[in-house]
């Protein structure tokens, strides 16, 4: 059965929705690790870590090799890319939006200085808010 694009890029973002799921990607990002290795950090038993290793395995994430009674998981990043272009997608789109959103505020400031006004003031950010500008 031939995978569509969508269905890998399904099975990535499902793939990476968990917590765990992500932690392990990060580690064998430095290096391959043994399922062992991998369950270590969330205390989790070698079935539920196995249990996660397939998912990633499924999305392709992950190639697992059996050197005797050890199974040795090395990342596989090439789905990742996937992944990434369909943000880029996004991020220009949020881009384009945020820089039409910056030339009509400083045309209006122009257009305001122009008639006298004084020039809007900035935004504060209130505690406990979060920051928006960061995103």
């Amino acid at each position: 059965m031939v995978e569509s694009h969508s269905d890998r890029l399904d099975a990535v973002f499902r793939a990476l929705a968990d917590p765990t799921r992500r932690a392990m990607v990060r580690d064998l990002s430095h290096r391959p690790r043994s399922v062992g290795e991998l369950a270590q950090p969330f205390e989790i038993s070698l079935a539920a870590a196995s249990k996660h290793i397939k998912v990633l395995e499924g999305a392709g994430l992950v190639q697992r090799e059996v050197q005797g009674r050890t199974h040795v998981c090395r990342l596989d990043a090439r789905p990742l890319h996937a992944g990434m272009e369909w943000m880029r997608h996004y991020e220009r789109f949020w881009n384009q939006r945020l820089d039409a959103l910056e030339s009509l505020l400083r045309a209006e400031d122009r257009e305001n200085a122009a008639r006298g006004k004084p020039p809007r003031k900035a935004a504060t950010i209130k505690p406990g808010r979060p920051d928006r500008s960061r995103r």
